[in-house]
């Protein structure tokens, strides 16, 4: 029978878009119009639904059905079965990998019942692009309340009482924020959102701004009318279209529902938003340079010693805060501070969104109340590590953040144990390494990553980053000397200490900790000419162990350029001057007898 109520939800994120998921969508409208039901189900286009590797993802409600990995030949199949007669279909469930057994509902994996979804609460639920449906969860109740309901200074106060920190990466009180900023009277002021995500792995925000606009720009308003301004810039970055392109349709659509704009809801505020377009700059990320970007100018930072609550965007009082942070906004108006709370720990109230990434099993966009810690996001969350390989670190708080190793599994994930440890938090991303990822090669990775990407205004920034990395360059040609370790230590403290602002103060990080962590690791590429984990192809030889290999030919077979000789069921080897060094026979051997050694002296010598 066909209930009334039922709801086709496909995800439309950026992820499962990738993975053809518009092409889902359409087919369901078509076939659902073409198939004699006398009640057609809603299809609604949805934001991300959290497990990205495993889309496209289609719910279906209220059955609390969930299929992954779907694809538009399915649709058939699924209306036929599932709609139509109400059977399950096995092979487009999720399967999950530590419990071995097929989920019928996604709210049972682990994957999902391990969190607790604030500023995430109506991604996968709603279509972005529907107010409507926004306002059926609550939306705009939150910016009723406080117009009608408090004053700005009452507005403030729930801010400050529910000790929000801004999740963009410092955690800086939200509400000492706003109250700093209520209390200079040098009009206009603004409001400004921080959409220029530029972390490599991080889709937190963006994920956001797909799948529920609206609770950023209610977020924002509330702000607005908070400290007495009258005017907001999303600064959202470039390569974000679909972003830009849903932030757009919420903004016309809420000026349409009197929710922007002049005299809003008849309360007398006035509040205007509009889009700023970022360059793709990843020093725009800091605060004073985004404010330049949006004034026109070189997005170059300055002196933190003026504060942006005083003199920001055009030398005026100015509120900026990340978009997951707006995003917490509403739910604690509603909620009251206590509520908030209660979520979290003493000093880290609230829950914070993580992008999982990296060699784990469960990889894709995971809420969790602050305080849990690395094991459980990993492990439980996570799923482990793919081919449940040896787990080595996980890197955090983006290019700027550092590595955090085994004997950290149990540490909370707040903002200061993370610091305490030489790491951040972040944005929120966290990236999963194995013990095939070389620390030094990783190190190196992040320092070119900076260089790139530093304005070039302080000398510390500039050349310090550049010279640390044409060392950890050297390092991993197998010209590295023993005293670069000292040199790398010192260059790190320097550049701290005289950067300007926070991409050159914290971009020594991944040096730092892999130091401190993994210095065996570059210890072994100067002493010893090896990288254990095969990454760095100078330092790197293969070899087969002869009483270990079975012959099976899986390695022979996987090689791309025929290196590898032996008869079936005896001990192969590897002929050296034809090895390219690309790891295809380690990663497929069943049995370890691939081994990786260091660079071989004929080699190394040439």
């Amino acid at each position: 029978m066909i209930k009334e109520n039922r709801k086709i939800l496909v995800c439309c994120g950026t992820g499962c878009l990738a993975n053809n998921s518009y092409d889902v969508y359409t087919q369901f409208l078509e076939k659902l119009k073409n198939t004699n039901i006398e009640v057609i189900p809603q299809v609604k286009a949805t934001g991300c639904n959290g497990l990205c590797e495993k889309g496209p993802v289609v719910k279906i409600l209220p059955d609390e059905i969930s299929y992954f990995k779907v694809k538009a030949k399915d649709v058939d199949e699924i209306v036929l079965k599932t709609i139509l007669k109400g059977e399950i279909i096995d092979r487009l469930l999720y399967f999950d990998l530590n419990d071995k057994k097929r989920i019928v509902s996604h709210k049972d994996a682990n994957f999902y019942k391990h969190q607790h979804k604030i500023a995430l609460r109506n991604i996968g639920e709603i279509d972005p692009k529907d107010i409507d449906d926004y306002k059926k969860r609550d939306g705009y109740k939150a910016l009723h309340k406080a117009l009608f309901e408090m004053t700005p200074d009452e507005v403030i106060s729930q801010i400050e009482d529910s000790h929000l920190r801004g999740r963009g990466g410092a955690g800086f009180p939200t509400g000492n924020k706003w109250r700093t900023c209520s209390n200079y009277n040098n009009n206009p002021k603004y409001v400004v959102c921080n959409g220029d995500e530029g972390d490599p792995g991080a889709f937190m925000d963006r994920s956001i701004m797909e799948g529920d606009p609206n609770t950023v720009i209610e977020g924002m308003i509330i702000c607005g009318y908070a400290i007495n301004s009258n005017n907001g810039f999303l600064y959202i970055r470039d390569e974000y279209q679909l972003a830009r392109k849903n932030m757009q349709i919420a903004i016309d659509s809420a000026k349409e529902h009197g929710f922007l704009g002049k005299n809003i809801l008849g309360s007398g505020f006035d509040f205007e938003l509009e889009i700023v377009r970022g360059g793709g700059a990843f020093v725009c990320g800091e605060s004073s340079a985004l404010m330049a970007s949006i004034e026109g100018n070189v997005g170059e930072p300055r002196a933190k010693y003026i504060r942006s609550v005083e003199k920001g965007l055009w030398d005026k009082p100015t509120v900026l805060n990340n978009v997951e942070t707006w995003a917490n906004i509403p739910p604690i108006i509603i909620n009251g501070a206590e509520w908030f709370k209660e979520i979290g720990t003493a000093k880290n109230s609230g829950t914070k969104v993580f992008s999982l990434v990296g060699k784990v099993k469960n990889t894709g966009l995971v809420e969790i109340p602050m305080g849990t810690t690395l094991r459980e996001l990993v492990f439980d969350i996570g799923g482990g590590i793919i081919k449940n390989r040896p787990f080595k670190a996980v890197q955090t708080g983006g290019p700027s953040g550092g590595c955090i190793p085994a004997e950290h599994l149990d540490i909370s994930l707040d903002f200061d144990s993370l610091s305490n440890i030489g790491s951040m938090m972040g944005s929120g991303g966290v990236i999963v390494l194995d013990d095939t990822t070389c620390m030094v090669d990783l190190a190196r990775y992040y320092m070119e990553f900076l260089s790139e990407e530093s304005c070039g205004k302080c000398t510390t920034c500039r050349e310090g980053i550049n010279t640390m990395l044409n060392i950890l360059n050297n390092i991993i040609l197998g010209k590295g000397k023993l005293e670069d370790i000292e040199l790398l230590e010192s260059l790190s403290e320097t550049i701290q200490e005289a950067s300007l602002c926070g991409l050159g103060k914290t971009a020594p990080n991944p040096v730092m900790t892999t130091l401190k962590y993994f210095k065996n690791e570059y210890m072994d590429h100067i002493i010893n000419k090896k990288c254990s984990a095969g990454v760095c192809k100078t330092l790197t030889s293969y070899s087969i162990d002869e009483e270990e290999c079975i012959g099976c030919g899986a390695c022979e077979k996987k090689c791309p350029t025929s290196a590898i000789i032996g008869e079936p069921k005896k001990p192969h080897i590897i002929e050296q001057y034809k090895c390219i060094k690309c790891g295809s026979c380690f990663s497929v051997c069943p049995t370890g007898a691939v081994k990786i050694g260091g660079a071989l002296i004929e080699s190394y010598n040439k």
